[in-house]
């Protein structure tokens, strides 16, 4: 065992889909950056960099969304089918870590749905090396210390932001310090367990850049170009009732990063790299309209002419958007806005704690079309309290306006005031696991039949919008043809335009399977027929064509 040694794990994940661009570490880059400098050897190994994926069973919990995701859909309308383990195997993950022969392994563990795999990762690394300290930190563990522990393999648990402590940790393990002065820190103790508060970072400017070279940069990458995240504020000061991070959870005051610190690490990597993508992973990009405005025209001139794609996918506050904010985002190098709509409905917008943005978000969109910015627009559904009518008016309002529809269904997030809610009112599922958008977790005044109804709705306004952009019309209803089978040479797109006319006409959402039949979607009537007779009399906006 080399007591100078740090491994920094990011877990495989078992779900319907991964989006790549999201996985990159840099949390785990952040932290090796301030281990290091306690003089320790850092490693990230980064379960996630590969393409390799298996496909599992369904887990037990997961069973009742086999009617609604059990058949593959080649159409334009399928939403999810197969469950996948991405990322490399755990015993992949156990044998490396007996091969590196650390002294601490630090595994992250950020969403709750996700849990069962760090725990998974740590029981493996543990039967293969028993020999090292393990470390689970992220925001499941801040919340569910005690659940944490109670797997046996976990030595440590950090609570909140983990660079200070983290670096503390390993610190105090290898020196034999007191353990009970490192902030955030949880650990068994006898028969009990001494759990200390969440830490926090107070001064970002006060830590060291990320250790970016740790990352495998030849993994992240869009067209041959490098892709980074970067992350130039923490916490919220929002009120939203459904967000872990807002001002009203228990998370970490809104904080932002000094510019010159986020201009700085920007061109650290693009020295090193020929960067293409930067995702901006803040929640609130541009409520500071100085700093904004100071930031990006920093970072336009950075990359001038060297065609460099910025996205802020998070979603922006439409009340912080005006001219001077999108006219530099187009110049700086961003080709969409993402928005956060949240809902149009008055009433569940109080639900939610969050103002009705209805105005800044037309002028937003009005801003958008003007310097030729696509938009997405996330809306949620199926929140406690919220109804399937509610949501669908939703819906019905973004097909008018030149923006993708992005529809989330509601997930309890620990932390937050809602998962707080849903405990007191024994509301949350019975499981971790299934607590993400794809499981549908809380069946309160939306049912699941109508949360998957309207998830489906949404892909197929967005694909009739797909339409009005690339032939200028949607085709006319016509009846089913009554057949089993499609004729399987038709593309895709064929297949889709199909099935739209069909659906148009008696109100069934149809998918065709890898050979060719033709079945029916399980979905809610009276949504569908709803639907149908509104959206018939409305004007559908394209993506890129408000029409």
């Amino acid at each position: 065992m080399n007591k100078s040694k740090v491994v920094l794990v990011q877990p495989p994940i078992e779900d319907f889909y991964l989006t790549k661009k999201r996985t990159i570490p840099y949390g785990l880059a952040s932290i090796a950056t301030c281990i290091k400098e306690k003089g320790f050897d850092v490693e990230i190994l980064d379960s996630l960099a590969t393409n390799k994926s298996k496909k599992i069973e369904y887990p037990d919990e997961f069973s009742f969304l086999l009617p609604f995701y059990g058949k593959k859909d080649v159409t334009a309308f399928s939403l999810f089918h197969e469950f996948k383990r991405f990322g490399y195997s755990y015993e992949y993950i156990g044998a490396k870590i007996r091969e590196k022969a650390p002294f601490i392994v630090g595994i992250s563990s950020l969403f709750t749905s996700y849990g069962n795999e760090a725990l998974k990762t740590a029981k493996k690394i543990k039967k293969f090396y028993p020999q090292c300290k393990i470390i689970l930190g992220g925001h499941h563990p801040t919340f569910f210390p005690e659940k944490t522990l109670n797997c046996k393999e976990i030595d440590f648990v950090l609570r909140g932001e983990g660079e200070t402590s983290m670096a503390l940790l390993c610190d105090a393990l290898k020196n034999g310090s007191d353990l009970k002065q490192i902030p955030g820190i949880a650990f068994k103790k006898k028969n009990s367990f001494y759990i200390s508060d969440p830490s926090w970072v107070t001064d970002l400017s006060r830590l060291s850049l990320p250790a970016s070279d740790l990352i495998n940069h030849d993994y992240y990458q869009r067209k041959n170009r490098r892709s980074i995240i970067v992350v130039s504020s923490r916490g919220c000061p929002m009120q939203c009732s459904y967000c872990s991070v807002s001002a009203s959870s228990s998370y970490a005051p809104f904080r932002q990063r000094k510019i010159e610190d986020i201009i700085m690490e920007i061109e650290q990597q693009s020295k090193i790299h020929d960067i293409g993508f930067i995702d901006f992973e803040d929640e609130n990009l541009c409520l500071n309209k100085t700093w904004f405005l100071q930031l990006f025209s920093k970072i336009k001139k950075l990359f001038a002419n060297k065609d460099v794609e910025l996205r802020a996918m998070n979603g922006l506050y439409p009340p912080a958007i005006d001219e001077d904010i999108v006219s530099l985002m187009k110049t700086s190098g961003f080709k969409a806005l993402n928005l956060s709509l949240g809902s149009t409905s008055k009433t569940q917008l109080k639900k939610f704690k969050r103002p009705d943005v209805i105005s800044s978000f037309e002028h937003a969109l009005f801003l958008a079309q003007k310097y030729d910015l696509e938009c997405v627009s996330y809306i949620i559904a199926a929140a406690p309290g919220q109804t399937a009518l509610s949501s669908l008016e939703d819906l019905l309002y973004l097909a008018q306006k030149r923006t993708l529809a992005g529809l989330s269904i509601y997930y309890p997030a620990p932390g937050s005031l809602d998962y707080q809610f849903c405990e007191a009112n024994h509301k949350l599922p019975g499981s971790f696991s299934i607590m993400r958008s794809t499981a549908f977790p809380i069946e309160d005044t939306t049912s699941r039949i109508e949360a998957v109804t309207l998830l489906r709705l949404s892909r197929i306004i967005n694909y009739m919008k797909y339409l009005i952009d690339t032939k200028g019309k949607i085709p006319e209803e016509k009846p089913f043809c009554g057949q089993n089978k499609t004729a399987f040479f038709l593309d895709r797109q064929l297949l889709s335009e199909e099935l739209l006319q069909w659906f148009l006409h008696d109100g069934k959402i149809r998918g065709v399977d890898a050979g060719g039949e033709i079945y029916t979607h399980i979905a809610d009537n009276n949504l569908t027929q709803k639907f149908i007779k509104k959206i018939k009399k409305i004007h559908i906006a394209g993506i890129k064509n408000a029409g």
